[in-house]
């Protein structure tokens, strides 16, 4: 195996800069032509077999190995990073802030893309020792759960002209965990999330004269009571459901009785069986409510994105490979954390792993720091050069053991 931490510090340079380039100019969504140009023009000069997105700002390189397995297997790696900001108005003051009035990379989507980018110089300098290839995987659209799947409808898993065999990402925090360390876990480490919008309808009404309308509003406010309630009842503690009701509209002035109200609640959960009886159960207990009330209840569920399930026996490779590039700061999680990832998608079509680090600066009390999508949110640079580092050892390590 290559020195990568040595050579990635000879890159830290121009990877620091691409990512300050990249952090004055966030784009959201799945449409970043900005964005797309910088990673472009970063890749160029690189022996790589580069393609763009048709419904997307994505970028997808090809890096073929010059080596083959002992029996001529040709195994492939995919190694993602994701290129979208947030609509947050940024409140760091840092020398490259954000340029762009009320947008941030707020989540660490630049420290993503610049250090893929570094990975893919490292892994292009030893491509000749490569037993196999290389999928590198520029993302838009991840905060918004869409662009996983636009780049696998797409094709990005056959982007080398063979199925995927193994997949890793890496992702920055800027509070939560201590400066230097990295982390993972097997099985699940991220909730799916899916989306409920339910509109509570009635009859409308003087507010004077109640008994003459159907008032929709302590309908919903049961409701918003009754699935906290139903949730802690019917799902076990050890595989949880957590929703969260962000939206609850009802009416306009305080003597009107409104026709309908709204709500939108995310669901979270952790398993593919919780996730399945999530939607069930709720969508009973909201019909009951309405009913019982003699309201209509209109529900749409959208499924968004699955769990984020790392495959067990790639996160030991995780774990060896981790160990040896930094040590004793490598640690296993003991939970799961509750946000949600649209990786998901790709590992659950590809064993894998998605893996965690922390971009607090030293001295910084990671309790304290503010986290993603803060609009004071800060990632220090020091990690981009063992993030680079990492994505390429991963890589490396997981053609050599997949040749065999």
């Amino acid at each position: 195996m290559p020195d990568y931490l040595a050579e990635a510090a000879d890159h830290l340079a121009d990877i620091s800069a691409l990512r300050h380039a990249l952090h004055r100019w966030p784009e959201t969504g799945d449409d970043l032509p900005r964005t797309q140009a910088a990673v472009l023009d970063a890749l160029a000069g690189l022996d790589l077999e580069v393609t763009t997105g048709t419904d997307t700002s994505s970028v997808v390189a090809v890096l073929r190995g010059g080596a083959a397995g002992p029996d001529g297997r040709r195994p492939v790696v995919l190694l993602r990073g994701d290129m979208d900001g947030l609509p947050v108005p940024e409140e760091t003051g840092m020398d490259f802030a954000s340029e762009r009035d009320g947008f941030m990379h707020a989540c660490g989507h630049d420290l993503h893309t610049s250090t893929l980018v570094g990975a893919a110089r490292l892994l292009h300098a030893h491509r000749a020792e490569l037993p196999g290839d290389v999928v590198f995987m520029f993302q838009p659209g991840e905060e918004t759960l869409t662009g996983a799947n636009l780049m696998l409808a797409e094709g990005v898993l056959d982007a080398a002209g063979r199925a995927v065999d193994r997949a890793f990402g890496l992702h920055a925090f800027s509070g939560k965990f201590p400066p230097g360390t990295w982390t993972t876990r097997p099985g699940t480490l991220m909730a799916a999330s899916d989306l409920v919008t339910v509109d509570i309808v009635g009859q409308g009404g003087h507010g004077s004269t109640p008994s003459l309308a159907n008032d929709p509003v302590p309908v919903m406010a049961e409701v918003i009571l009754g699935v906290q309630t139903i949730i802690a009842k019917k799902f076990s503690p050890f595989d949880p459901v957590i929703v969260n009701v962000g939206v609850a509209t009802a009416g306009q002035a305080s003597n009107v009785i409104p026709e309908r109200c709204h709500l939108e609640m995310s669901v979270r959960t952790f398993s593919p069986e919780a996730r399945e009886r999530a939607e069930g159960v709720l969508t009973t207990l909201i019909e009951g409510i309405a009913a019982a009330h003699g309201c209509q209840a209109d529900i749409t569920y959208r499924r968004g994105v699955s769990p984020t399930v790392n495959d067990a026996a790639i996160t030991d490779v995780v774990a060896r490979v981790l160990g040896d590039l930094v040590g004793e700061r490598f640690s296993i999680m003991d939970e799961p954390l509750g946000g949600s990832e649209d990786f998901s998608e790709v590992l659950a079509r590809v064993p894998g792993c998605f893996v965690f680090y922390s971009a607090v600066p030293d001295g910084v009390d990671a309790d304290t720091a503010p986290l993603n999508h803060s609009g004071q949110a800060w990632f220090d640079d020091a990690p981009l050069a063992e993030a680079m580092a990492v994505y390429a050892a991963l890589a490396h390590d997981s053609l050599a053991e997949l040749a065999g």
